[in-house]
């Protein structure tokens, strides 16, 4: 019973998993087909690269040229990675190239939808942000122009996110030449908030809840921390400073849900304990991220 469970576990994990980067892949596609191309917001990366060439070679649309790019960098991917190149980042980059070729085809749009340009811009980098902080919290990439970061990563000793952001803002002032200065301005500020959305969305996705619980009533509150969150828990005996009462520090990590049953349970088992709760993002260790 007990080695079914466990051969079950992984399982699971994974197809949770790849339920999160569909969910990315198709958030940062509708962003990108139902924004960014109508308006031409070219913001960098293999989007920004194809609605330029799709401006210059109107026989072929934006998407289709995503698609092309992003299967002949995925292949070179692999052709210098070998089988260690992620499995994840080729279903991402096959997924995302093919919803846009697909959106472009089952609802064409011949302009934007609506007449709001500050309004589609917010739209064109906020849900193409949201999509990849999901992916970037779960170390997976969207491939495209990440593709070419890893193999210069390995290859030379240039700075990649200097690298690629001189290029993603070089695409920015092509769309200028190619769709005037307004598109080109709207690009560039596009540009400038992308990385903070990102930012903003993982810092919130990834934060996580530090407590310092201090009572002379933990066993209960170890009891409740392993048996009903299952997490793990590390106790300190101590005194108080000011009563010389002997006290034992409970320190443990929690997701901000849990955290609003642990603060519960603990006063409610010890109404006198004293808590210390501190936001946390970065956590290494079983249960949390693995060593890097």
């Amino acid at each position: 019973m007990q080695t079914a469970q466990k051969e079950k576990l992984p399982v699971k994990q994974t197809l949770k998993e790849y339920a999160w980067l569909t969910l990315a892949t198709l958030l940062m596609a509708i962003g990108i087909a139902f924004f960014k191309f109508p308006n031409h917001f070219s913001t960098g990366g293999v989007s920004g690269i194809s609605i330029i060439l799709g401006h210059y070679f109107p026989g072929m649309t934006p998407g289709t040229f995503v698609f092309i790019i992003n299967q002949l960098l995925l292949l070179l991917g692999f052709l210098v990675f070998g089988k260690s190149f992620g499995v994840r980042t080729a279903y991402v980059s096959l997924l995302m190239s093919g919803v846009i070729w697909l959106l472009e085809r089952v609802y064409p749009l011949d302009g934007p939808l609506t007449s709001q340009p500050l309004l589609e811009l917010i739209f064109a980098v906020a849900l193409p942000a949201i999509g990849s902080a999901i992916m970037f919290n779960m170390q997976a990439s969207s491939g495209g122009t990440d593709i070419v970061a890893m193999i210069l990563k390995k290859k030379t000793n240039i700075n990649i996110g200097q690298s690629l952001l001189f290029v993603d803002f070089a695409i920015t002032l092509m769309a200028a030449v190619a769709f005037g200065v307004e598109t080109g301005l709207f690009s560039i500020l596009g540009l400038a908030v992308k990385s903070v959305i990102v930012d903003m969305v993982l810092e919130n996705i990834a934060v996580h809840k530090y407590f310092q619980i201090i009572t002379t009533k933990p066993e209960p509150i170890i009891d409740f921390i392993v048996k009903d969150l299952h997490r793990g828990a590390t106790r300190m005996e101590g005194e108080s400073a000011f009563t010389h009462e002997d006290k034992t520090v409970l320190l443990t990590a929690v997701s901000r849900a849990q955290a609003v049953r642990l603060r519960q349970f603990a006063k409610q088992v010890d109404p006198s304990c004293f808590i210390l709760i501190t936001n946390t993002t970065e956590i290494i260790g079983k249960g949390f991220r693995g060593v890097m």
